[in-house]
């Protein structure tokens, strides 16, 4: 397995932005296991004061939130997606959240890098955030 170094990247100034401006956040990959990372970084910012739409396979509410199958069925604006799945996937993500045209920020968590899908959607507007965890980032800078 080949690792990625993100190239399209936000900075500091741009991440802390984010997360001033951002709302709703869909989280792709948010189990419903409270031991999984995915479950705590979307406690953590659902504490935060943001709404949290889970986006996940199976169960039917997390975080005691309904939970979308896909980006596609959720039948409302969203400002960002929180992405906790492979890098291979970043590209349908990408197609996704382009064909949505609403999604303002596409962010891979800790560990997730796809400089093509990130290129694209930062092509269409969005702003990209690769390789950091949204509640370490929250906490650095509203702790």
């Amino acid at each position: 397995m080949e690792c990625e170094f993100p190239t399209v990247n936000a900075n500091n100034d741009e991440i802390r932005s984010i997360l001033n401006d951002i709302k709703t956040i869909a989280v792709l990959g948010l189990s419903p296991d409270p031991t999984k990372d995915s479950y705590r970084v979307a406690q953590y910012l659902h504490n935060a004061g943001y709404t949290i739409i889970p986006v996940y396979p199976k169960e039917e509410t997390i975080l005691g939130q309904k939970v979308y199958r896909s980006l596609e069925e959720i039948p409302f604006p969203v400002d960002m997606v929180n992405i906790f799945r492979k890098s291979d996937a970043l590209n349908a993500i990408a197609d996704a959240c382009i064909k949505r045209g609403d999604i303002k920020v596409f962010w891979a968590q800790k560990g997730i890098v796809n400089n093509e899908a990130a290129q694209r959607v930062r092509n269409a507007g969005m702003r990209v955030v690769q390789n950091h965890c949204s509640m370490v980032e929250h906490r650095r800078f509203y702790s």
